[in-house]
C-alpha cells in the first residue's frame, strides 16, 4: 500500500471520526435543550458514544481532533467546548439549537454561557486567558456585553486542521517560505548533519530541546544541512530572515505564539537566518533575542558569528567549506553529465576557488547552458568564468567591481618592476601547488595571504597593474571604497573589513584598496580611546591579511606614511617610479588607440611635458574629443590645449621647455 492510499484512508476515516464526535456534542446540546423543555431526552448517548469508540478503532492513524487534544493538553470540557465551534461550520443542526438555548433567534451561536450550561465536565478555568484554548487561539472570542455571552468561534486553520486539511497559516505567509529541496551534502556537511540530529534526539526525549546554530560566513551549505537535519528528523523545514521580525511587542508576542502554534500543528522547525544580521540596532537585537528564547520547537539559526541567547540553551556548531578533496568529488560528479573529458582539469578550478556544494552545481549549469549555445567553445574557460560568477562577492557598498582592460604591453615600467608583477602572477597561480601539495600550508594559515603594496606618485600605473594582474589571472579586481570601509564608530571599521575579506575568500577575486595609506597609516601613540582602536583596526587588518587566500593589492603616494610592521607582513613591494623623458615618448606613443585618427604627433616633443602616465592619458583623452569637434585628426595643437587644461587642474605652469617648438 502506498502512502497516496493510507492518506486517502486516513483523511476518509478522520472525517467519520470527526463527525461521530460532531454527534455526540449535537446529542448533548439536543438532550440539554429537551430537559430545559421539560421534554424526554431523545439522543441516548451510549449509543453516540459506542459510534464514536468504533470510527476511532477504525482509524489508521490518530485522528486530527485526537492529535490536537494530546498537544494542546485538552480536558474533556475544552475539548467539546472546540467541538461545539467547529459543529457551527460543519453541521447546521448547531445553529438551531444554539439559538434555541440561547432563547434568541438573532443568537444562533454558541457562548461561554451556553458551554457552561449544556456541556459535562464543566470547569471555569478552561476559559482563562491562559488556557489552552484561549492561549494558542484555538477559538476566538467576539465583541459582546459580556464575557461569557460574547460569540465564539474556532480559529480557521483549526477548523481546517480538524478537517485533515493541512496549510501554513494565512496570518505567516509572506513571513516565512519551505525549504523543501535537500541536494546531496558531501560527507564532511553529512557528518555535521547526523551530529545535529542525535543532539535533537537525545534533547527530545528529556523534553529540553536547545536552539541549533550554524556559523560560517557562506549560506548555501548551512541551508542544505538544516534542510539534512530536518529531514532525518522527519520535520518540515521553513525559512525565516530576521529581518521580518517585528519589534513591536504586541505584533512579536502574536509572530511567537502563531508560529509556536504552527510548530506543534505541522511537525515543522524554524530556520533563523541571521547571516545579514546588522548589529547596530538594538531594538533588533532585543526582538531577535525574545523570538529565540520564546519560541519553543525546533529551532536552527544560521549565521556568521555566534549569538548568545541568556534563558534558552544554544548548542553551536561551525560549518566549513568542503575540503579540497570533497569539492573536487562534486566538480567530476557535477561535470560528468556535461563534460566527462573535464575531470583531468578539476584540479585548476579547485586550487583556485574555494565554493561550495551548491556554488559549483550552479556553475556547472550555467557553463551547461552556454555550452548548448557555443559547443565549440573551450569549456575550460567557460568553466572558469562561470566559476567568477558565481564566487563573485557582495561588496556593492563597500566596493567596487573593476573590469581589467590594461595588458603588459601597456606598463611602461623598467624591466624590474614588471618581473616583480610577474612574480606575483606565480605565486597566484601556484599557492595551492606550494601551500597544499609541498606542505606549506599545513602548519598555519597565518603568513600564507598573497599581499603587494604598490608606491608611487599618483598616475604612474599602479591601479593599471593590478588591472594587467586580474586579466592575464583571469580573475576579477575589486577597489575597495576606503570612504566606506572607515567608520568614526568604534568595531565599525572592523566590520566593514571583515565584510570585505569574507566575501572575497571563495576566490576569483583581487582585493584593490587605493589609497591604502589613508585606512593603513602608521600606528601611533596611545594618547585616547581613539588611539587604542585605530591602532586595533591595523592589528585585525594584519591579520586578515595574512591569512586572505587571494590576492590583495595595496596602492599608496607616500610609502613612508605605511606602518613598519605593516610592511614587514608584505610580500611584495613594488615602487612605480615618476617616468623618465624615454618611458614618457612609449606612453605617448601606445596611449591613443589604433582606431584614433591622428596627424604629424611627435612622441619625443610630447614627451618633455613632465608628467606622468595617468596625466598623460587624460591629456590624449581630452585632446581626442577637440579634435572630433574640430572635425580633425589629432595634432600637436590639440595636444596642446588640452595639456594646458591639465596643467591648470595640476596648478602647474606650462613651461617653454616643455612646449616649445611645437608649433
Amino acid at each position: 500500500m502506498n502512502a497516496t492510499t493510507i492518506n486517502h484512508n486516513w483523511n476518509e476515516a478522520n472525517y467519520r471520526y470527526l463527525s461521530a464526535a460532531l454527534a455526540l456534542v449535537c446529542g448533548i446540546l439536543e438532550n440539554h435543550t429537551a430537559r430545559e423543555q421539560n421534554q424526554p431526552e431523545e439522543k441516548n448517548q451510549e449509543y453516540l458514544q459506542q459510534a464514536l469508540q468504533e470510527a476511532a478503532a477504525a482509524m489508521p492513524a490518530p485522528s486530527a481532533l485526537e492529535r490536537v487534544c494530546k498537544m494542546f493538553r485538552l480536558s474533556s470540557f475544552e475539548r467539546d467546548l472546540l467541538l461545539l465551534c467547529a459543529g457551527m461550520e460543519l453541521n447546521g443542526d448547531f445553529v438551531k439549537l444554539c439559538a434555541t438555548i440561547n432563547g434568541d433567534s438573532q443568537r444562533a451561536y454558541p457562548t461561554l454561557s451556553l458551554a457552561l450550561a449544556a456541556l459535562p465536565h464543566v470547569h471555569w478555568d478552561a476559559i482563562a486567558p491562559n488556557a489552552p484554548l484561549r492561549h494558542w487561539r484555538l477559538i476566538q472570542i467576539g465583541e459582546g456585553h459580556s464575557l461569557t455571552l460574547s460569540p465564539l468561534r474556532i480559529e480557521e486553520r483549526i477548523l481546517h486542521y480538524l478537517t485533515g486539511i493541512q496549510y501554513l497559516d494565512e496570518r505567516l505567509a509572506g513571513i516565512i517560505e519551505p525549504l523543501q529541496e535537500v541536494s546531496d551534502l558531501v560527507p564532511s556537511h553529512q557528518d555535521l548533519a547526523e551530529r545535529v540530529a542525535a543532539v535533537w534526539s537525545q534533547a527530545y526525549k528529556v523534553n529540553s530541546l536547545p536552539i541549533i546554530q550554524l556559523c560560517s560566513k557562506e549560506t548555501d551549505s548551512k541551508r542544505a544541512i538544516a534542510a539534512r537535519i530536518c529531514q532525518l528528523q522527519g520535520l518540515s523545514l521553513w525559512v525565516m530572515p530576521v529581518q521580518v521580525i517585528p519589534l513591536g511587542s504586541s505584533e512579536l508576542d502574536n509572530l511567537i505564539r502563531l508560529w509556536t502554534r504552527e510548530t506543534i500543528l505541522s511537525n515543522s522547525a524554524l530556520l533563523l537566518d541571521c547571516n545579514e544580521l546588522d548589529t547596530n540596532e538594538p531594538a533588533r537585537l532585543n526582538a531577535i533575542a525574545r523570538f529565540m528564547e520564546c519560541t519553543k520547537g525546533f529551532l536552527i539559526v544560521t549565521s556568521r558569528e555566534r549569538i548568545g541567547l541568556s534563558q534558552r540553551l544554544v548548542v553551536n556548531f561551525d560549518v566549513h567549506q568542503p575540503t579540497i578533496k570533497e569539492q573536487g568529488a562534486v566538480w567530476q560528479d557535477a561535470l560528468s553529465a556535461i563534460a566527462p573529458q573535464m575531470n583531468g582539469q578539476v584540479k585548476t578550478l579547485v586550487d583556485q576557488f574555494n565554493l561550495s556544494a551548491a556554488t559549483i552545481r550552479a556553475a556547472c549549469v550555467e557553463a551547461a547552458g552556454q555550452l548548448a549555445q557555443t559547443p565549440e567553445n573551450d569549456i575550460t574557460s567557460i568553466l572558469w568564468d562561470a566559476c567568477r560568477v558565481q564566487a563573485r562577492p557582495r561588496l556593492d557598498e563597500l566596493a567596487q567591481r573593476i573590469e581589467p582592460s590594461g595588458d603588459w604591453e601597456d606598463l611602461v615600467l623598467p624591466e624590474a618592476q614588471k618581473q616583480v608583477l610577474r612574480d606575483i602572477a606565480a605565486h597566484v597561480r601556484q599557492r595551492s601547488t606550494v601551500y597544499n601539495n609541498w606542505g606549506f600550508g599545513g602548519k598555519s594559515a597565518r603568513g600564507l595571504g598573497i599581499s603587494a603594496l604598490f608606491a608611487g606618485a599618483s598616475g604612474t600605473g599602479k591601479t593599471l597593474g593590478a588591472e594587467v594582474l586580474a586579466r592575464k589571472l583571469r580573475l576579477d579586481l575589486y577597489r575597495i571604497d576606503i570612504s566606506s570601509v572607515v567608520s568614526k564608530y568604534i568595531g565599525e571599521t572592523e566590520k566593514n573589513l571583515r565584510r570585505v575579506f569574507d566575501a572575497a575568500e571563495q576566490g576569483g577575486v583581487i582585493l584593490l584598496f587605493d589609497e591604502a595609506d589613508a585606512l593603513f597609516g602608521k600606528r601611533s601613540e596611545v594618547k585616547d580611546a581613539r588611539d587604542r582602536y585605530a591602532n586595533i583596526e591595523v592589528s585585525y587588518l594584519l591579520q586578515r591579511m595574512e591569512s586572505y587566500p587571494g590576492l590583495a593589492v595595496l596602492t599608496t603616494n607616500l610609502k613612508s606614511s605605511i606602518d613598519t610592521a605593516f610592511l614587514r607582513r608584505i610580500r611584495f613591494v613594488v615602487q612605480f617610479p615618476f617616468p623618465d623623458t624615454t618611458q614618457r615618448a612609449e606612453i605617448w606613443r601606445r596611449v591613443f588607440p589604433a582606431d584614433t585618427p591622428t596627424a604629424d604627433l611627435d612622441a619625443l616633443q610630447l614627451a618633455r611635458l613632465n608628467v606622468a602616465g595617468g596625466n598623460i592619458r587624460n591629456i590624449a583623452l581630452n585632446a581626442a574629443f577637440i579634435a572630433a569637434d574640430a572635425g580633425e585628426p589629432v595634432q600637436m595643437k590639440h595636444v596642446l590645449r588640452a595639456a594646458q587644461a591639465e596643467y591648470t587642474k595640476l596648478e602647474k605652469p606650462l613651461t617653454d621647455a616643455e612646449v616649445g617648438g611645437w608649433m
